[in-house]
């Protein structure tokens, strides 16, 4: 009885759209169950991320002191860089583990957000590192990045980034 009442309760807010988000209860869940499959290897996650980003944007490895100098093929191995790829990614899973807590969501990426406005990282930067995120987790996921599934995560990561740059106002 109460797993046919779970169900019934979670496809009644599937289609429940969140005022603050704008995202249904449907596409939180697929943005859910598909962290769940990328946050398997935070690391790797991250580092796909930043070498796809830095290909892109070569420029922009010499904000980054620790590993400004390292050749892009050496980076994967690199401890530091590791540690700032993994950052990236918890703050991502921050950003999903608080999609049903919009303030705090917006809390914890403001607060990120002027951490990097003071270290001189733009707008421009994050937009430009918010297509690459999505473009990996689209290579990622592969087959499971469906229309639907990647309208989920680029309305997730416009609300996460409109959040970062409450910093930048």
């Amino acid at each position: 009885m109460g797993s046919s009442l779970s169900m019934l309760w979670n496809s009644s807010n599937d289609n429940v759209i969140d005022p603050v988000t704008n995202l249904s209860g449907r596409q939180k869940k697929l943005v859910q169950n598909t962290w769940s499959i990328l946050k398997k290897d935070p690391v790797g996650t991250g580092v796909a991320i930043m070498i796809a980003y830095f290909k892109k944007y070569p420029e922009y490895q010499k904000l980054f002191a620790s590993f400004s100098n390292v050749p892009l093929d050496e980076l994967p191995n690199n401890k530091k860089y590791q540690a700032h790829c993994l950052n990236i990614v918890t703050a991502l899973g921050s950003v999903i583990d608080a999609i049903n807590d919009p303030p705090l969501m917006e809390a914890s990426l403001i607060s990120l957000g002027e951490r990097h406005r003071r270290r001189g990282q733009t707008k421009e930067q994050f937009d430009q590192l918010k297509a690459v995120i999505l473009e990996i987790i689209g290579v990622s996921l592969g087959s499971k990045f469906t229309p639907e599934t990647r309208d989920a995560w680029n309305k997730t990561l416009d609300v996460a980034f409109e959040c970062l740059y409450k910093a930048y106002s």
